[in-house]
């Protein structure tokens, strides 16, 4: 049987979501508390992976198992995981389903504190004082919405920087800043890169009209500014 969980974590407790040795990490610690409680070895396959540092609302995996899962199963899981992950949901899925080559649509939020450092959002918020031109920036962010190659804004080297974007928003309350961007994918970095480049123009350390030459032309030689992970979260993951 196969089934899909859809669950939260703290990413200032894992270095990432993959299973690596000698860092503690999403992937492992799930597959580790899932095994014991199902008596059998579980693995799971994400939706997709997520840096040090970076916060899920609702990540989403599969994996398959020789038992019929039950509330209480789910119940002990998460008092054994103690809030670090919490598994909100789970159903049956088709034995073909795959959570990553499956996927719709993924959101994911960013962020910022412009104004004075809070302690109790560290960890949570970039948090940096600005001042922005959110007119200049609201224009630019348009530009990343459709089907294009991003290479000017991802980490790492790929086969293919193709990808959609089909909405993008900046919301601002007081001195905090959301950005949302929701799309089929998103490679290495790549939210922390396009965040980075708006801030680069509301900086004015970039302008509106080298954003789209960087997506007009991949091959352009222009380097903008890259954002920490720690504001960075997985809200949603649509099949």
């Amino acid at each position: 049987m196969r089934y899909l969980i859809k669950f939260s974590y703290d990413g200032i407790k894992f270095h990432g979501f993959q299973r690596q040795k000698n860092e503690k990490n999403v992937q492992g610690t799930l597959e580790k508390v899932l095994s014991g409680v199902l008596e059998e070895s579980i693995v799971i396959k994400g939706s997709g992976r997520t840096d040090a540092g970076v916060h899920a609302k609702a990540q989403c995996a599969h994996f398959d198992v020789n038992k019929k899962i039950t509330k209480e199963d789910i119940n002990i899981i998460n008092r054994i995981l103690n809030e670090e992950i919490v598994i909100k949901n789970y159903k049956l899925v088709k034995n073909d389903f795959h959570a990553r080559h499956d996927v719709k649509y993924k959101k994911y939020v960013y962020k910022l504190n412009i104004g004075d450092f809070d302690k109790a959002k560290e960890g949570y918020y970039y948090q940096k004082k600005l001042k922005l031109d959110f007119s200049s920036m609201k224009k630019a962010i348009k530009l990343f919405i459709g089907t294009h190659d991003f290479r000017n804004f991802v980490s790492g080297l790929r086969h293919d920087y193709t990808t959609t974007i089909y909405k993008v928003k900046i919301k601002k309350k007081g001195n905090l800043v959301l950005f949302e961007f929701v799309g089929i994918g998103f490679y290495r970095y790549m939210v922390r890169h396009l965040v980075g480049a708006l801030l680069d123009v509301g900086r004015g350390k970039a302008q509106v009209i080298d954003i789209k030459r960087m997506l007009d032309n991949p091959l352009v030689e222009k380097s903008l500014s890259v954002v920490p992970a720690e504001g960075l979260y997985l809200i949603n993951v649509k099949f």
